[in-house]
């Protein structure tokens, strides 16, 4: 096989995945992760369970990459405002707001996709711890362009992003925004605007914690 040829193979792959997963999260939505079968997706998409078991060896191989895709473009958006423009405090805002706005649509509002959440974290899915590590990294690197240019006190900027995210986690986490959802207060931004206080203040720093906690 030629290496166009292997190319265009490649790509042709890509492009049923991605139509499987697609019809996967469709149905998802529709009737629900745990009743929809591979057969309903082969049969939707017009093929046999056996040409879906070539890109997916198994249903739950569908579950983590429709999980996977959803999650991805909350991290995507994530990124997207950590590399922009505005100051270090604006993009933390916007970050934390965005963040629960993607999960509040994908997984709060839509039930039968928060159960699908409620699986993958009852069941210790690899793709959850993935997923919290890379929105971490997006708040750190906020984070730490905030303390080169000052906006922040000078510390460890790993550390405070897991401090910040820790601090905003019911407004990001599908459980807990469930059930705090008879909670308004405080809100997801006053809860920003209390960790870029400390970060002003310097209290993310390692060095601080023991103080804060007497």
């Amino acid at each position: 096989m030629s290496l166009t040829s292997a190319r265009a193979q490649n790509a042709r792959e890509i492009e049923q995945r991605e139509r499987i997963i697609a019809t996967a999260e469709r149905l998802f939505r529709e009737i629900g992760f745990q009743k929809t079968t591979v057969a309903d997706i082969a049969r939707e998409l017009r093929m046999s369970p056996a040409n879906v078991y070539r890109f997916f060896s198994a249903k739950s191989e569908i579950n983590a990459a429709v999980a996977r895709q959803l999650m991805s473009e909350v991290e995507l958006a994530a990124q997207d405002i950590a590399r922009g423009p505005g100051s270090a405090e604006a993009r933390l805002r916007a970050l934390v707001l965005s963040n629960e706005a993607m999960n509040a649509e994908r997984y709060v509002a839509d039930r039968k996709l928060h159960d699908m959440v409620e699986a993958a974290l009852d069941e210790n899915w690899p793709i959850i711890s993935d997923h919290i590590d890379r929105i971490d990294a997006a708040i750190e690197e906020v984070i730490r362009s905030g303390m080169e240019s000052d906006e922040f006190a000078k510390g460890d900027a790993q550390l405070a992003a897991r401090l910040v995210h820790a601090a905003c986690i019911r407004y990001c986490h599908p459980r807990m925004m469930v059930e705090c959802a008879d909670r308004p207060v405080p809100t997801s931004a006053q809860m920003v605007e209390f960790c870029i206080a400390a970060l002003r203040a310097g209290c993310c720093d390692a060095g601080h914690s023991a103080p804060l906690l007497r």
